[in-house]
């Protein structure tokens, strides 16, 4: 059972779900789930158990809240009919026992879609590598996106924006953390961030490379189509902390130390415009 609620979870952060990890660790007296089981939960989904009945309810809820605060916890139950709060969480069960579960929330590793696969884009990949990330590439060049150049890509993706988006979701787009744009072509950066602000709800977190007068117009643009200021504001643009960058991999590492700020929740130093 550990194996397939394990895989079960994997499959889910592929898709860039966070998932809450339930595991029996200490069990005494009569309890329905014993050390090493285990039961996973996202936002929707239930796989695995931790014995059943209102244990099995009472756990799922903490799975809930923690997925909220993104914050693990341990936590003792007693399955005694009128057990007292001090030794742990009561339920009202005849079993008897009591039982320890450990919780925690594991998030899925960023997975970039590099939306231009120039000099930049090569250098955020080769930085990305040994920080165990993934990730993908879509260009409107087939030789920008070839697998030959990008071996270890998730993706390879030589596509114009607007078939690209044809064939994406809200729920696809969300196996991405991030999509940064950083076309050779200010039009086509601009159809992708029109299209993705249609379709992203939060995930992937969009960012753009470019000056100030770029982003002014790409603004624009996004307003005059339609979309609210508001989700105009969800992208980050210029990307990277300020450092000073100028090289390609200067800037990669500029761009990797603001995700993990992000990942980590500190705030970085704020970007400066070149223009």
């Amino acid at each position: 059972m550990t194996q397939r609620v394990l895989e079960w979870a994997t499959a889910r952060l592929r898709e860039g779900e966070p998932v809450a990890l339930a595991s029996v660790i200490t069990a005494q007296g009569s309890v329905p789930g014993k050390p090493g089981a285990h039961m996973a939960v996202t936002e929707s989904e239930v796989y695995g158990t931790v014995g059943g009945a209102g244990l099995e309810l009472k756990v799922m809820n903490h799975l809930r809240e923690i997925l909220e605060t993104n914050e693990g916890r341990i936590e003792t139950y007693q399955l005694q009919k009128e057990a007292s709060s001090s030794a742990g969480t009561p339920l009202n069960s005849l079993c008897g026992g009591i039982l320890t579960v450990s919780m925690e929330v594991i998030q899925p590793m960023p997975h970039i879609l590099l939306a231009g696969g120039g000099h930049c884009a090569q250098a955020i990949a080769d930085a990305s590598a040994p920080l165990g990330w993934t990730v993908s590439v879509l260009d409107v060049r087939p030789e920008y996106a070839a697998e030959e150049l990008w071996p270890d890509a998730e993706e390879c993706i030589s596509s114009q924006p607007g078939d690209f988006l044809a064939r994406e979701t809200t729920e696809s787009l969300a196996r991405f953390s991030h999509i940064l744009l950083l076309g050779h072509d200010w039009a086509i950066d601009e159809a992708l961030l029109i299209g993705l602000l249609e379709r992203t709800e939060g995930r992937p977190r969009i960012g753009c490379i470019g000056s100030r007068s770029k982003w002014q117009a790409f603004e624009k643009s996004v307003l005059d189509s339609g979309l609210s200021q508001d989700l105009l504001e969800t992208v980050i643009c210029p990307i990277g902390v300020s450092i000073g960058a100028e090289s390609p991999q200067e800037i990669a590492i500029a761009v990797l130390a603001q995700i993990i700020a992000e990942i980590k929740g500190v705030e970085p130093i704020s970007p400066t415009w070149r223009d």
